[in-house]
């Protein structure tokens, strides 16, 4: 007798639910996607006990003739292809036809549903795998699906479910996340017969934002409208178009998970390698490594230029023309960023007064504190003003500037925004968009140019007022962000200052140093130095860059090294030298803790605002904080 034999469908149906059902948001996914398959417009979400009990899925779609609700459930059987040549155009979420026969497997289900052109419905009752009952049932429209009891006859992987709290966060993020894909459609999402998601069709993506996760969050985020380009093409039809759509944080929010970033390919929920990376890519230089940005972004495109046939919970998928989708989605985000510039708030909740990220600015309470270390130096009024110059140290007097009616205290106050609402539950939703919200222009640095330095605070913040409230300013990132900015166009162009030194520095590198020098020699010359080898393990520095002082050159040297070394071995030369250009810009910025006049301050303030991207350092701290004037007037109790 031979050792080959072939898989009972009991088996097979088991094998094959490993890996499309892992814990109940899987078995949610798969009726879900079905149902917006069917058409549905309104779909309720049932679980109990985080669904390894019971879970639920009603929807209004188009429902199954009787002899297809048998038929769904047999291996492969799918109404989604007739041919392989469907699998190169997949228009739908669902077409593999194994999530029926995988659930059916490991669950006592019920499936109850009716067709428009027949007068009754069917109900087919099945337990772990094995049809028990198919009776015609007085149903309307559509399809009722109950799972009972899941991996009740598969104990073993029934043991690594987690907590019925963290199997529910599971299904309410499933259902959040289309819940935002598909705007036009109900969700309702109740466990435990408690709501947890009840949201109305909306008119707009904006709306369901809304709805989902308020208005405090939605005024943290930038939208990206809808982005288009012409895909290249191969064959003689024509270029293709792709389309981006969606909403990203500003450089303020920064998150410490991945949780945050929901991402669809043509209305199907994915985790993409690709799309993360150019998101992190958008960001770079804008938030810090270790975080991350909320983001919603649809991608649209032909079906044909994405496989999405390459996972069995279909939850990846592969671009045709990776590259060029990962080039486009990177550069739309950033251009939409650096045209925005979106501001950060000062924190006002009792819950966002601790104290922040090292490095970042001082505790709340430490602000509120130190209000008695504003120093008003010297008012406009007396401060000559000229044209400025680019380095901090070398401060030229401008000329009085001429009244700005803009700030005008006495004018009448901006229209107030809405104040936010706080999320309650899991996720909370909002009901629709209050009037007016949705024109409500988003807090800008680009008011960076009408603001008037008042004096500053622990010699480390620069104190500004401006039309639309008070402003607060880092010092040294804001001179950071400058000179990074200098020195990439100057490297750009192929014109970086240069001091030649006296003397040369002598350096000795590790082994590994010098491989890296090796490496990234002609990108330090393009940043300014000047290095010549000087024996079997030293180097020579005759010229740096015209910023760093004489004192810190060793140290911006060694700390290039370093991130070339850890971080940046398979990394572009572009990211090279944008390291390059940080650590320059770190270590010749003006630091904390030192005076500045008015004349200084009103340059650092007036060169922020010609920066690109004013809103954060190269390293992600945030530069510049808005306590906005609505704020203001509600401490004072005036509104």
């Amino acid at each position: 007798m031979g050792r080959i034999r072939v898989l009972s469908d009991v088996v097979a149906n088991k094998i094959a639910a490993g890996e499309v059902v892992e814990r109940p948001a899987s078995v949610v996914k798969e009726l879900l996607e079905n149902s917006l398959d069917a058409g549905a417009t309104s779909v309720r979400i049932e679980a109990e006990a985080g669904g390894r009990r019971l879970i639920r899925i009603t929807d209004n779609g188009c429902g199954m003739l009787r002899d297809d609700a048998l038929l769904a459930f047999e291996r492969h059987a799918t109404s989604k292809l007739s041919d392989v040549k469907d699998l190169l155009s997949i228009s739908t979420l669902g077409f593999r036809g194994e999530a029926l026969p995988s659930i059916a497997s490991v669950s006592r289900l019920t499936l109850e549903t009716r067709a428009p052109e027949e007068t009754t419905g069917s109900r087919v009752e099945i337990a772990g795998g094995k049809i028990l009952r198919c009776d015609e049932a007085a149903l309307a429209n559509g399809t009722i699906i109950t799972v009972r009891d899941l991996f009740f006859n598969v104990p073993a992987r029934k043991k690594f479910l987690r907590s019925e709290q963290t199997e529910l966060a599971h299904i309410a993020s499933l259902a959040t996340h289309y819940s935002l894909a598909y705007p036009d459609k109900a969700f309702e999402l109740r466990h435990n017969d408690n709501e947890l998601i009840s949201v109305t069709p909306a008119g707009t993506m904006r709306e369901r934002v809304f709805q989902v996760f308020g208005s405090q969050t939605l005024d943290e985020l930038v939208e990206l409208g809808e982005l288009r380009r012409e895909m290249p093409s191969d064959d003689d039809a024509g270029n293709r178009r792709i389309i981006l759509r969606g909403f990203v944080s500003g450089p303020q929010v920064q998150k410490n998970n991945r949780n945050a970033i929901f991402l669809f390919v043509n209305g199907r929920l994915i985790k993409d390698r690709l799309l993360q990376h150019a998101l992190n890519a958008a960001y770079h230089n804008l938030i810090p490594p270790s975080a991350y940005p909320f983001a919603l972004l649809f991608v649209e495109c032909p079906c044909e230029e994405v496989d999405v046939n390459v996972h069995p919970s279909k939850t990846e998928v592969r671009f045709r023309r990776g590259s060029w989708v990962h080039d486009f989605v990177r550069d739309s985000i950033r251009d939409v960023l650096m045209r925005q510039r979106p501001v950060a708030a000062v924190p006002t909740s009792s819950a966002a007064r601790a104290p922040a990220q090292p490095g970042a600015g001082l505790p709340y309470s430490e602000f509120t504190q130190g209000i008695e270390n504003l120093h008003f130096r010297q008012s406009d009024a007396e401060a000559p003003r000229e044209a400025p110059v680019e380095q901090l140290p070398q401060f030229t007097l401008r000329q009085p500037a001429p009244h700005n009616p803009r700030l005008d205290f006495g004018a009448p106050l901006v229209e107030p925004v809405p104040p936010p609402v706080r999320q309650t539950r899991i996720p909370d939703t909002h009901g629709p968009l209050p009037p007016g919200l949705a024109e409500e222009p988003s807090p800008s640095l680009e008011v960076l140019q009408d603001l008037r330095p008042i004096g500053q605070l622990h010699d480390s913040f620069i104190v500004a007022a401006g039309r639309d409230g008070l402003w607060i300013i880092d010092q040294h990132v804001a001179h950071e962000r400058i000179l990074f900015e200098k020195v990439l166009r100057q490297m750009a162009a192929g014109m970086v200052e240069r001091q030649q030194l006296l003397m040369p520095i002598l350096v000795e590198l590790t082994a590994p140093q010098q491989v890296e020098f090796s490496r990234i020699a002609a990108e330090l010359a393009a940043a300014g130095f000047e290095v010549e080898p000087y024996g079997p393990r030293t180097i020579a520095v005759k010229a740096a860059p015209a910023d760093v002082s004489l004192g810190e050159i060793e140290r911006v040297l060694f700390e290039i090294l370093e991130i070339a070394d850890k971080e940046l071995r398979n990394a572009s030369f572009e990211e090279v030298r944008q390291q390059m250009a940080a650590s320059i810009a770190c270590r010749a910025a003006i630091k904390i803790n030192t005076p500045l006049d008015a004349h200084k301050m009103q340059w650092l303030v007036d060169a922020l605002s010609a920066c690109q991207f004013p809103m954060s350092c190269p390293h992600g701290r945030p530069i510049a904080l808005r306590y906005a004037t609505r704020e203001i007037l509600k401490a004072f109790h005036r509104i």
